[in-house]
């Protein structure tokens, strides 16, 4: 694959496995704008079945991934109810370099996350 591509993938650190069934929403941001670029769902190894974005698409620039936490601690049984301490988890991060790989993964659990940049 020639040029840069962005990747992610979502880990359940509480039961100690992938989190399969994400649904992971990519904006660009520019400003107060948000434009919707990709949307996706973990598959059973917690990763995407493609990059996010990759090649030519792939720019210079902010970006947001939004992780639908709640649905997949409501459906894992790790968390019930209207309103969780965690649901739609924003990780906006910046591109500086669109010939690069940034792998962006999110560790959940019912009460924590945290991202790093991957490789």
């Amino acid at each position: 694959m020639t040029g840069g591509r962005l990747t992610t993938h979502v880990l359940d650190t509480a039961l100690g496995k992938p989190a399969a069934g994400v649904k992971i929403v990519l904006y660009r941001v520019s400003g107060n704008s948000h434009r919707k670029i990709a949307e996706t769902v973990t598959n059973a190894d917690g990763r995407t079945d493609a990059p996010m974005l990759a090649g030519k698409d792939f720019t210079v620039g902010s970006y947001e991934l939004v992780f639908f936490a709640g649905d997949y601690l409501r459906a894992s049984g790790q968390s019930a109810g209207e309103v969780l301490f965690l649901d739609q988890i924003p990780i906006r991060f910046g591109v500086p370099d669109a010939g690069q790989h940034y792998h962006v993964p999110l560790l959940i659990s019912p009460f924590a996350y945290s991202t790093y940049r991957g490789s």
